[in-house]
């Protein structure tokens, strides 16, 4: 287990951080969370394979953004999502 200090450490060095995609959906309502990617650049390649795959089975008012941030909780989330639940997004669709 973490110790505090080292989670401060671990976070102000990006220490365990990844780059993760995240896909935000109006039809169905949900969020899902691509990754991990070792890049930025990584995950913009493969965004748009992702989104295709969510149009080609109906997905609606599709938004995206990429992160930099610890492994999110669950990759996929139904309900109301928010592009903003990990952190703030370091590049916009």
């Amino acid at each position: 287990m973490k110790t505090t200090f080292g989670q401060f450490l671990g976070n102000l060095f990006g220490l365990g951080k990844a780059w993760w995609l995240e896909v935000s959906t109006s039809q169905p309502a949900c969020t899902y969370y691509f990754g991990p990617f070792t890049s930025q650049s990584e995950a913009e390649a493969l965004k748009a394979g992702y989104i295709e795959d969510l149009e080609q089975e109906g997905a609606q008012s599709i938004q995206s953004a990429i992160h930099h941030c610890n492994d999110p909780d669950q990759l996929t989330i139904e309900g109301k999502g928010s592009l903003s639940s990990l952190a703030a997004p370091v590049m916009a669709p």
